[in-house]
């Protein structure tokens, strides 16, 4: 899979919903985004299956 979607995840912190943009065309992929309502550092993991599933977590920095 290639390109670019959005997912939608709940900031771990303040719980609201936010937005992001997932790049499909790597299989995993780990990073830290700020939320955009809170601004706290959000622990995104993002991979894509071999059938173009996307699974998507989202944690805080002390969250293991």
């Amino acid at each position: 899979m290639s390109g670019t979607t959005v997912a939608n995840i709940d900031c771990p912190y303040c719980g609201e919903r936010i937005e992001i943009v997932i790049d499909c065309s790597v299989d995993y992929q780990e990073y830290i985004e700020d939320c955009a309502v809170c601004c706290r550092p959000i622990t995104i993991g993002a991979a894509v299956d071999e059938d173009g599933e996307i699974r998507v977590t989202a944690r805080s920095e002390n969250e293991y």
